[in-house]
């Protein structure tokens, strides 16, 4: 199988004809659980800040980074650092380090107690306004992509606003140090992420794959300029699998790019804490029964799954 079979799609596309993108979106994500998206309106100088100030946080001192590590906090804001965090059922852990924003929530807010405050490194002056900036961007179009994915499952386009707005989403920072020779463990074993879709932005060096139906690890390396927006299972979940989760892992280096790092920056868009992850009537046939007749709420969910990779 070659790359082309994971067809990139076009925004503009989205904009002109919202029913020939969305059924686009929704056959690539039936089949892979992936699709690629260009043509996004995402501001390059926003997407360069925020990279140059992931840059510039993981080049601190250690001592410095772990300032910012909040023990106890489920790994939910700030920094996570080197070999802690881990695939669900992986006996190794992930050679990766990370930074955590989320949703700045005002005083009082009926989500505040969900959402802790976010952290910023004292030492990068414009890390805030650069990192935080990406957050907005990659929520807006979140939200629009959402839209489409309503389209193609026959519901209403605005279905997703109220069950994502002031949703409990998460940009992370990443990065995969320079990988030392006969490592233990990947830099990403294989996974599927929690939430509803995850925004990816590409990695200047390569690494992401993704396991197809047949079994097979298929390359993924989006165009420049455009990003991957995959499957959570929050959404699996509500769908009854008719969108699924994909597993996905990040590969080590060949040995000749093993002494470069790796950086990227996905966006896991999330329900509203409180939203019931409860399948969709639509999602449910004789030859699809429903696999959860018991609901959830997102937040449950989500520190179910926490528990499982070791940050909660």
């Amino acid at each position: 199988m070659v790359l082309d079979a994971l067809p990139a799609l076009s925004m503009r596309e989205r904009r002109d004809d919202p029913h020939a993108f969305a059924q686009k979106m929704g056959e690539s994500y039936t089949r892979f659980g992936f699709a690629i998206v260009r043509d996004h309106g995402l501001d390059s100088a926003t997407i360069a800040r925020a990279l140059a100030a992931t840059k510039d946080f993981f080049a601190l001192p250690e001592e410095v980074k772990r300032r910012y590590h909040v023990a106890g906090g489920a790994g939910q804001r700030g920094y996570i650092p080197f070999g802690v965090e881990a695939a669900k059922g992986a006996k190794a852990v992930d050679l990766k380090e990370f930074w955590h924003v989320g949703r700045e929530l005002g005083e009082g807010h009926r989500f505040r107690q969900f959402m802790p405050h976010n952290l910023w490194p004292e030492e990068i002056a414009s890390f805030r306004a650069d990192v935080y900036g990406l957050y907005e961007a990659l929520d807006a179009l979140g939200a629009e992509l959402l839209q489409s994915i309503a389209l193609y499952l026959n519901l209403a386009p605005d279905f997703f606003a109220s069950a994502t707005r002031d949703g409990n989403s998460v940009l992370r920072l990443l990065h995969y140090p320079p990988t030392p020779p006969n490592p233990t463990g990947v830099r990403a074993e294989a996974h599927e992420d929690i939430n509803v879709i995850t925004l990816l932005l590409g990695a200047e060096e390569a690494g992401l794959q993704l396991l197809t139906r047949e079994g097979q690890w298929l390359a993924v390396n989006p165009p420049e300029g455009a990003l991957v927006a995959n499957v959570g299972d929050m959404l699996q979940r509500l769908t009854n699998h008719m969108l699924p989760s994909t597993s996905h892992r990040v590969v080590n280096p060949a040995p000749e790019r093993a002494h470069l790092p790796r950086y990227s920056i996905p966006f896991f868009l999330h329900f509203a804490p409180d939203f019931l992850i409860e399948t969709l009537p639509s999602c449910v046939s004789a030859e699809n029964p429903n696999r959860y007749p018991t609901p959830i709420t997102a937040q449950d969910f989500l520190y179910e799954r926490l528990r499982e990779i070791r940050l909660a």
